[in-house]
């Protein structure tokens, strides 16, 4: 079971109670809810990994701007989950707008069960990754330059202590202090 919180977001209500059986052996938690206009209180409390979401709600709509709308207002919270359009009306030319958008990926209904989960894990993993900033690692003359700072600072930029405590000779430290502007 993958310790994630799974939000779906459908107008048919026997769509999302089949949803959360299927999700719900596989997922830590699945809410469902049957118009996006409550999404953004939900994700108040920032604890949804990825969300289903259906892209038409009213009757007779079938051009899928309710869901491509839904999908900005989402993707434009920070931190914002991962989201899988579902539609039964989809075509390319929607899915690829779709992705365009920030779509995670695209589900047409009916789906394939193992790959909808696959498909949600998938999301999710490549969501937080792109969430994630990468700490820069300091080069080595970074590093040097640093070292070499806070011992001159330390000794009061006595040359002859820093580089004994550096252990280059003075000729040197003259050299690196030239180096980094020091």
């Amino acid at each position: 079971m993958y310790n994630y919180h799974i939000l779906a977001i459908d107008d048919n209500e026997t769509l999302l109670q089949t949803l959360k059986l299927i999700l719900k052996k596989e997922f830590a938690v699945v809410g469902t809810i049957s118009h996006p206009n409550l999404v953004s209180a939900i994700l108040a409390g920032g604890d949804v990994d990825a969300i289903l979401l259906d892209m038409n709600f009213g009757k007779g709509r079938l051009d899928c701007e309710e869901g491509l709308y839904w999908l900005d207002t989402i993707k434009q919270r920070p931190n914002a989950p991962a989201v899988i359009l579902m539609t039964a009306f989809g075509d390319i030319d929607i899915a690829v707008r779709a992705m365009k958008q920030g779509a995670d990926d695209f589900v047409t209904k009916p789906w394939d069960n193992r790959e909808l989960i696959e498909k949600i894990v998938t999301a999710i993993e490549k969501n937080r990754g792109s969430q994630e900033k990468p700490e820069e690692t300091p080069t080595l003359k970074e590093i040097e330059k640093e070292r070499l700072a806070k011992v001159l600072k330390e000794t009061g930029r006595n040359i002859t202590k820093s580089a004994e405590i550096l252990g280059i000779s003075r000729r040197t430290l003259y050299n690196k202090i030239e180096k980094y502007g020091l």
